[in-house]
């Protein structure tokens, strides 16, 4: 079969022949017709992500998600450990979703690990509840849009966004958000408006898309008094701006504030299944309703090796179509 294949750790994928995978137990042999291309699948390529940096690197087909057709011709989102860009994958009986007929494969193909990203944070993370007010940092990537559109979907009353590209940031208010803070203040700017935000509509729930000097300053801003203070939930979900912050004692000590992360390993079990079971196919129901959309820059696969280091249009979602 035909596949997009990385030969040697650190190299652009080539589409090149490769072996058919076998069926394992519990398994289903899928036909792909497309699949999304996301920093981790990126990060797992190029050996940089942390599931992959201690492995030996064998030529391995890239992609961890896909859709496509089953053998009986159902229409499925999937999830595979052993590479879905290519004309056939096989994925975990668990892990499918059923597709509704009129929802586009690239749109299926490339909302979901977006999905991952913001309503299991959202969801099991943060526990959001109808009427939280929510801050979104970073938002202006495709995963903080699709943050925006599900924290309304959930209820949020009000929702704040940050982000550097000012014309992205803009547009978030077309989707859902209530007020946007450029990252291009200055620091003493910055947090004097995300303290006047606080005081005047305390932030329940804060998603963190990049970390770094932003997460210092907001944290910065919401340091408490001694004063009894406002109860604050602040999930990680990746670290575009930096992998570490300074965090000072007295911000854990004088502030009712809780973080953790969301990501590969922080889930349950439990959680996980209802990813499959619920939230992913109620967000394909939504996009289909017009509640949650998602731009897409469609590829063939033939091209994989010429599109894999070139710039992406901004907000749009890289999909393999095979």
């Amino acid at each position: 079969m035909k596949a997009a294949v990385v030969f040697k750790k650190g190299n652009a994928p080539q589409y090149a022949d490769f072996p058919e995978p076998e069926v394992q137990e519990n398994e289903v042999l899928v036909s792909v017709q497309a699949a999304s291309i996301k920093n981790l699948d990126r990060a797992r390529a190029g050996g940089n992500h942390y599931s992959a940096e201690n492995q030996e690197h064998q030529p391995t087909v890239i992609g961890s998600d896909g859709v496509g057709y089953l053998e009986n011709g159902d229409k499925v989102y999937f999830f595979s450990k052993k590479g879905t860009v290519a004309e056939k994958a096989v994925a975990d009986r668990k892990m499918l979703v059923s597709i509704p007929e009129n929802l586009d494969f690239s749109i299926a193909a490339a909302l979901p690990n977006a999905v991952m990203g913001s309503a299991m944070a959202l969801k099991f993370k943060a526990g959001i509840q109808p009427g939280n007010t929510i801050m979104i940092n970073g938002a202006t990537g495709i995963t903080g849009k699709i943050a925006v559109q599900i924290a309304r979907l959930y209820g949020a009353k009000k929702i704040i966004v940050t982000g550097r590209n000012e014309e992205s940031l803009q547009s978030l208010l077309t989707l859902g958000a209530d007020e946007a803070v450029s990252l291009q203040l200055s620091d003493d700017d910055f947090k004097q408006k995300i303290k006047e935000i606080h005081k005047e509509t305390p932030v329940d729930i804060i998603v963190d898309y990049i970390w770094g000097h932003s997460v210092e300053m907001i944290l910065s801003a919401f340091k408490g008094d001694g004063t009894f203070s406002h109860k604050t939930k602040l999930i990680n979900i990746g670290g575009m701006s930096g992998d570490t912050i300074q965090l000072s004692s007295q911000i854990l000590r004088g502030t009712d504030i809780q973080i953790s992360g969301s990501g590969l390993g922080s889930w349950t079990k439990e959680e996980s299944a209802l990813l499959f079971s619920e939230i992913i196919p109620e967000m394909f129901q939504a996009a289909v309703n017009g509640k949650v959309k998602m731009e897409t820059q469609d590829v063939e696969i033939k091209n994989i090796e010429s599109i894999w280091n070139a710039e992406m249009q901004t907000g749009k979602r890289l999909v393999i179509r095979i």
